[in-house]
């Protein structure tokens, strides 16, 4: 999938409600990238997708359509149950496509995808990198290191961390010293999230993607 000028990366959080679709939306803006949502739980009519298609200007992203559409909003085993539908590893694939990827899940990366399987076994799954996404509050950098502590005993490469929200210096720093990851960048906490608000901070992040991404060999 991943050749040397594209990536595809699995955008993880530590917990629900903490910037995923708002920091994929910045990654596929700054890297042009496609985007893709296996799971989508509730919010047909305002899905993540539509949000991060409508907050990017580049002509090259291209949204896939998630590989299941829930309508209740809850964890991805209960709205499918309340569907009579199965979720199962096997139901996913990489899209096809020759750009980079970006790849968001569902929760944390303990949040159930079934009775047996949760995001981070879906991560597996696809085999790809992470790139894990943070935000200051109280109890974050609990979650932000069990979330860390969690994927490197699964194996699973860590691309990097990127803060999204306010900045606490003491947490970032605590956080950056404690899980020897990269740094990728912030995105600024906004109120209003704006087509304009998600492109300047694709470009903030941008020279920093490009810099870390040359300097590493798969």
């Amino acid at each position: 999938m991943n050749n040397d000028s594209t990536r595809t990366y699995a955008i993880a959080g530590i917990h629900t409600g903490i910037g995923k679709t708002i920091s994929s939306a910045v990654l596929a803006e700054a890297l042009n990238a496609d985007y893709w949502k296996p799971v989508q739980a509730g919010n047909i009519e305002d899905s993540d997708s539509i949000f991060v298609r409508q907050h990017i200007r580049n002509t090259k992203t291209f949204i896939h359509p998630e590989q299941f559409l829930l309508k209740l909003a809850a964890s991805p085993h209960q709205a499918a149950e309340a569907e009579g539908i199965e979720i199962l590893l096997t139901d996913f694939k990489l899209p096809q496509t020759s750009n980079s990827l970006i790849v968001e899940t569902a929760g944390g990366i303990f949040s159930p995808l079934n009775r047996k399987h949760t995001m981070l076994d879906l991560i597996k799954h696809l085999n790809i990198p992470v790139i894990l996404i943070s935000q200051n509050y109280l109890g974050s950098i609990n979650h932000t290191l069990l979330s860390i502590h969690a994927m490197m005993n699964s194996g699973v490469k860590i691309e990097g961390l990127i803060f999204n929200g306010l900045y606490n210096s003491a947490s970032e720093e605590y956080i950056l010293e404690h899980s020897g990851i990269n740094l990728l960048g912030r995105i600024d906490y906004s109120e209003i999230l704006s087509k304009e608000f998600i492109c300047k901070e694709a470009e903030n992040l941008r020279s920093k993607l490009n810099e870390i991404r040359n300097q590493i060999t798969y």
